[in-house]
């Protein structure tokens, strides 16, 4: 596993722009402000650019891949057209199946259950509608916590940018599968319960 999934803080700055259909976001190290990870959405078909622009927006497929600055693919997270519940995969920098997201029915504020490649639970992300505070829980042990900062009232209204942090706990041991899917997780809060 590259050394940048074993950091436990990461600022996640989602690229601006008024008429945007592509997800992209730089991940920083919120104490040198240094890019560590890229987040990009490139190859979106024609069909999903322009439902982007719909109500239909939370139902289009994506594919992001985080990459280093150099080039190099950590990961990947995506989802196929979805329309009710959302199934999120998240594969490893050789596609390679590392777990899934399966978005709960009924729940207020948006819950998945993060699995394995086994279809294994190993947490819960759940969050409250009335903010933007997800945490990654099992069994009452908090893995991790994602939480919005807010960029300010102009910025919020006249672009869909979202800046976030994602703190993970000294919990979860370096090079565990787990820290791959937290983070790919923060692509799937946005993309499936933010937008």
């Amino acid at each position: 596993m590259n050394a940048a999934l074993n950091r436990n803080l990461f600022f996640v700055k989602e690229h601006t722009g008024v008429f945007k259909a592509a997800n992209n976001y730089d991940i920083h190290d919120p104490n040198s402000q240094e890019v560590i990870l890229h987040c990009r959405e490139e190859n979106l078909g024609f069909f999903s650019k322009i439902l982007r622009f719909t109500d239909y927006k939370r139902m289009t497929p994506f594919h992001i891949e985080i990459r280093t600055p150099m080039g190099e693919k950590l990961l990947t997270v995506k989802r196929g057209v979805s329309i009710i519940l959302s199934n999120v995969e998240v594969l490893d920098a050789n596609d390679q199946l590392v777990g899934k997201f399966k978005q709960k029915f009924f729940s207020i504020g948006g819950k998945f259950d993060v699995l394995d490649a086994s279809e294994t639970f190993m947490c819960t992300l759940q969050g409250r509608w009335t903010s933007w505070d997800f945490k990654f829980v099992k069994d009452n042990v908090e893995f991790a916590q994602v939480s919005k900062q807010w960029a300010g009232l102009g910025r919020e209204m006249f672009t869909s940018a979202d800046n976030y942090m994602l703190q993970i706990n000294d919990k979860v041991p370096a090079d565990h599968p787990l820290r791959i899917l937290i983070l790919g997780a923060v692509m799937c809060i946005d993309m499936v319960l933010k937008e």
